[in-house]
């Protein structure tokens, strides 16, 4: 198969892209999707992308051939005063991922996932985590990559995959 897209080191002047993934993670469904400023001014999201590139953030970039950014995974450490939706303790770094629609359903995220795996694995991470929403399609990705449910919430299930 004919690879379409690339993918890079994510670097700080992505700052603004990964905000344009964390509006479409935050709007997977589709439909109703809330607009881009409420999604990434929200406390819950904004501590995602707040300060991009400080110490222990890592991350990766997908671009199509003609070098358009078509979708990120990166990770923080976040803290336990301001947890994520997938914290799960200290030295576990969280990770979020976002692909375009259009180009969902075609390997971006899967090789974008395994890449920031093998990324946090090499730093010397024991686990990564995530949260998912139960009925998310992107669940099914996560379980073949080797994330299990570890927390269950209301609509949303905590996930991690053992790196070591």
């Amino acid at each position: 198969m004919v690879e379409s897209f690339r993918i890079r080191p994510a670097v700080q002047a992505d700052g603004g892209f990964l905000g344009d993934m964390v509006v479409e993670a935050a709007n997977w469904r589709g439909g109703g999707a809330r607009p881009r400023h409420e999604v990434i001014s929200s406390a819950e999201h904004s501590r995602y992308l707040t300060g991009w590139m400080r110490p222990g953030d890592t991350g990766f970039v997908a671009e199509d051939l003609r070098g358009e950014p078509i979708g990120a995974a990166w990770y923080r450490m976040l803290p336990r005063s301001e947890p994520g939706f997938g914290w799960v303790g200290t030295g576990v770094p969280e990770l979020i991922i976002g692909v375009r629609p259009i180009w969902r359903a075609h390997g971006v995220g899967r090789a974008l996932l395994q890449r920031l795996c093998e990324s946090a694995r090499a730093q010397g991470f024991a686990r990564l985590s995530l949260s998912v929403e139960r009925d998310n399609f992107a669940v099914t990705l996560y379980r073949s990559e080797g994330f299990a449910v570890t927390q269950s919430g209301l609509g949303r299930d905590t996930m991690v995959k053992r790196l070591r």
